[in-house]
């Protein structure tokens, strides 16, 4: 369960941790926007590398503030469209050329058409089979590594747990700073949040 370090009037805490529970992390909340953006430069500029920002709805200039590099995903989808379109591209020569033995040494046939003359290589004629595999190879690496590299699915989190983080979908911003971040320290870590001034500070168990 999650523990308050510090909370506001109108909110009450949550029960106490069990006994032997650990400690995921901290979250501070935040009121507005413009709040969590100030909070999470400084958080960025602290050294933080294992933590994150939760909103009701995107903030403009957050991946900024929180130093968040461009991804990696459209490098990935382009070579993985380059991959469609080559494998589009051979299959296709291969199944109208007569024989596969001057290319692999080995007896594999084709389904070729000899019809008025028609070119086993015929480029314009590939092409839409090439554009439908490109947009296939690349539809389905984006979705996968996009799942992969953002931890997908993931149907439980500890910050599940907080009552406050209930409002991370209605009206509350929040920044979370993970126990396993290599500069985390339990009580630094809570005087580094209280000084960003948040409504409140908690410590969440896993």
């Amino acid at each position: 369960m999650a523990t308050i370090v510090t909370n506001s009037s109108e909110n009450k805490p949550n029960q106490p941790a069990p006994a032997g529970a650990r400690l995921f992390g901290m979250l501070a909340e935040f009121e507005t926007p413009g709040d969590l953006m100030a909070a999470a430069e400084k958080v960025r500029d602290a050294g933080y590398k294992r933590w994150d920002c939760h909103t009701p709805f995107a903030v403009h200039g957050l991946d900024g503030a929180m130093g968040i590099q461009r991804t990696w995903l459209p490098i990935f989808v382009f070579f993985a469209g380059a991959t469609g379109t080559t494998v589009a591209f051979l299959l296709q020569a291969f199944t109208n050329s007569w024989s596969l033995s001057a290319w692999a040494g080995v007896w594999v046939t084709g389904y070729p058409f000899l019809i008025s003359g028609k070119p086993a290589m015929s480029l314009p004629a590939f092409i839409p089979v090439m554009f439908e595999l490109t947009i296939l190879f690349s539809a389905l690496a984006c979705v996968k590594l996009m799942f992969l590299f953002n931890g997908l699915p993931q149907l439980y989190h500890p910050l599940f747990k907080s009552n406050r983080f209930r409002r991370a979908t209605n009206d509350r911003f929040f920044i979370s700073i993970e126990a396993r971040d290599p500069k985390f320290l339990p009580k630094k870590t809570e005087e580094f949040l209280r000084s960003l001034d948040p409504i409140a500070v908690e410590a969440v168990e896993e």
